[in-house]
């Protein structure tokens, strides 16, 4: 299948290279020539522009950082057109970036206009999950678009759930990232006041990893160096997920919470810690190193 390939990330190169891997011809696009080389040297092909990237493509994959960026890709910005018209009726496009509801609502009614397929599928599992392939899905979209796509979402993950309908799949993805940003704060309080105590951090860490305390942290993502060797944490908090892309998810589900008054305080407090996190020069660094913020000094 000719796949065109939008945003090669720390996510989304991963993702490219899975696809080709599996047989597939991808023909991929990024601003950073070295994110370019990168996937070229695994087997895709690279395009010039987006636009270059689309041409004869069956699907459309996009994995971009934020709701402005995906809809000036698709729809056009500062009087410059938007990818829609690029590509060929008929095709699919598989967005896989965490942006409000609302904005996948907006490109799937210009797409569908355009006689274009679409599907909101953001995902979680972290980069560790985009190299292994084993990513979970959270789709948006009609039952005969997500079928379309599955052939391919399943050479990039291992868990495909259909959320509902267009916008569901970031509804049910930001739900799970407050999650995720509450708990990683819970995680780091309580191993930073045990290492205050004097415990070793992976006795402490295998504790509560194995009691009523375990979580997604504990098991593959612990936020104290040397814990996990694969760790972004021992990795001095590089490569994973970034603080400042938490911000954002946060912000996104306050402004989902505040749509429906959904009453979210947790969320609320989770972003403003992590908002301080960033103010302090830790917005490129992985989230997890949110325990810097938590830790005893001196």
């Amino acid at each position: 299948m000719q796949i065109a390939f939008i945003g090669l990330g720390n996510m989304g190169a991963p993702m490219a290279i899975n696809l080709a891997k599996a047989g597939h011809s991808v023909k991929a696009f990024d601003l950073s020539a070295d994110a370019l080389a990168k996937v070229k040297a695994e087997g895709s092909q690279t395009a010039a522009s987006a636009q270059d990237a689309v041409q004869g493509a069956e699907v459309v994959i996009s994995m971009l950082p934020a709701s402005q960026h995906v809809e000036g890709l698709y729809l056009g910005r500062d009087g410059a057109p938007g990818l829609l018209a690029s590509i060929a009726k008929g095709a699919l496009i598989i967005d896989s970036s965490t942006i409000a509801a609302a904005t996948s609502q907006k490109v799937a009614q210009a797409a569908a206009a355009a006689g274009l397929g679409f599907i909101d599928a953001p995902v979680s599992g972290g980069t560790g999950g985009a190299i292994a392939g084993t990513l979970t899905f959270m789709v948006g979209g009609t039952d005969a678009d997500l079928e379309r796509a599955r052939p391919l979402l399943e050479k990039m993950g291992k868990n495909i759930f259909h959320a509902g309908a267009v916008g569901a799949g970031q509804t049910a993805k930001i739900c799970n990232n407050m999650l995720l940003g509450i708990l990683m704060i819970g995680t780091s309080e309580a191993i930073a006041l045990g290492v205050a105590n004097g415990l070793d951090p992976k006795v402490l860490s295998e504790i509560m990893r194995r009691s009523s305390g375990g979580n997604w942290a504990l098991e593959v993502y612990n936020p104290y160096p040397g814990v996990q060797e694969a760790s972004a944490a021992t990795r001095g908090y590089t490569g994973g997920f970034g603080t400042d892309l938490m911000l954002k998810d946060l912000g996104l589900a306050q402004e989902s919470a505040m749509s429906v008054k959904a009453s979210t305080p947790l969320g609320g407090m989770a972003r403003q810690i992590y908002a301080a996190h960033s103010i302090a020069g830790h917005g490129p660094e992985d989230f997890s190193s949110v325990i810097k913020m938590l830790q005893k000094k001196g």
